[in-house]
């Protein structure tokens, strides 16, 4: 049999306060690093990482960029209208702050 991972624990989903683990939508949605570090500390050997947002990353953080803008497109593809219309919704804003 295949090796199974273990379930992964959740995060509280904060906006506001020092210890917020996720961004406003107004702010450009997706994690903060605070959150990546509780997220990390609850599933020992995660790899996840912060938003590449600078404006000409080299290297793996272009690769990772790349990724994400294309997996991000298909997300948005397969939003609702109403989603996929609105430039505020949390995928476009994500995808803004990544500069997809």
């Amino acid at each position: 049999m295949g090796k199974t991972s273990p379930p992964k624990k959740a995060i509280p989903k904060t906006t506001t306060g020092k210890k917020a683990n996720y961004r406003k939508t107004s702010k450009g949605a997706g994690m903060t690093s605070t959150g990546v570090k509780a997220y990390r500390a609850a599933n020992p050997g995660s790899k996840l990482k912060t938003a590449v947002t600078e404006s000409d990353p080299k290297g793996k953080r272009a690769a990772r960029r790349k990724s994400y803008c294309a997996r991000s497109l298909g997300q948005l593809k397969k939003s609702s209208a109403k989603t996929r219309n609105d430039p505020n919704s949390r995928i476009r804003q994500a995808r803004r702050r990544w500069k997809c």
